[in-house]
């Protein structure tokens, strides 16, 4: 039964200190954030791997601004659900608590969350092509597609990791120190399919973490959780966090 599993989850979360809480786009999809993919997976007619690469930018670089400035208007419309707020209010519960995410859309910070590790980089950071120099800009739409450096005058490039570029360093190196050490690891909406965050889930489970999957389906790693809850994280977060008060 589904209150089984709620209550389940909170008893391993309760007898935690050390939490961490694996993110991906069905937390996003629940503030009503659309995937990036239209119908049958294409934007505008082309395949979404053709217009996130580093080829895509070099061979036309206002097109692939388009497609992030339409991302980014998207993204400034909608606010943090119930589960966002859940989870940012988890890191006063819990002494060592990290939130890693697959989300680029900033409703993590915009929850409260401090110290997010952003494993797919942000919507809301440009990166000049030039000299590296690195912004935030919450510009939306933005006034020049595409943007430019305003300290050498390159083209600035979305602050994303695109198909076929390596997750930074710090924060898969964050992200793994903090699953290795966790006692309990909470992975919310995410199909567990992009490699190599979705590595995160069996480095925990191997290190004796219990894992808690909360999504509507089942992932592709559903056979590492030791609870599931399956419906929607907005529904489900708060009722295993009223046990965690109520206890």
């Amino acid at each position: 039964m589904l209150q089984d599993d709620v209550g389940r989850a909170a008893e391993a979360l309760r007898a935690a200190s050390r939490v961490v809480a694996f993110t991906g786009a069905g937390v996003s999809a629940e503030s009503g954030l659309a995937t990036f993919r239209g119908a049958g997976g294409l934007w505008e007619g082309a395949r979404v791997e053709d217009v996130a690469s580093p080829d895509a930018f070099t061979a036309d670089p206002v097109r692939v601004w388009r497609f992030y400035d339409q991302r980014r208007a998207n993204a400034a419309k909608v606010r943090p659900n119930p589960a966002h707020m859940v989870l940012a209010a988890w890191q006063e519960r819990f002494s060592a608590f990290t939130l890693v995410t697959q989300n680029v859309d900033g409703l993590h910070q915009g929850a409260g969350s401090r110290g997010v590790v952003e494993l797919h980089g942000s919507l809301w950071r440009v990166r000049c092509t030039g000299c590296g120099r690195e912004r935030e800009d919450r510009t939306a739409p933005l006034p020049e597609l595409p943007p430019r450096c305003a300290a050498c005058g390159a083209i600035e490039r979305p602050g994303v990791v695109w198909f076929g570029e390596a997750l930074p360093a710090d924060g898969i190196v964050a992200a793994e120190a903090a699953v290795e050490a966790c006692e309990v690891l909470v992975v919310v909406g995410t199909s567990a399919v992009v490699y190599p965050a979705a590595g995160l889930v069996g480095v925990a489970a191997a290190a004796g973490a219990t894992v808690i999957e909360v999504n509507p389906e089942a992932s592709a790693l559903a056979h590492l959780a030791g609870v599931t809850l399956r419906g929607p994280a907005g529904a489900m977060l708060p009722q295993v966090d009223a046990l965690l008060v109520g206890g």
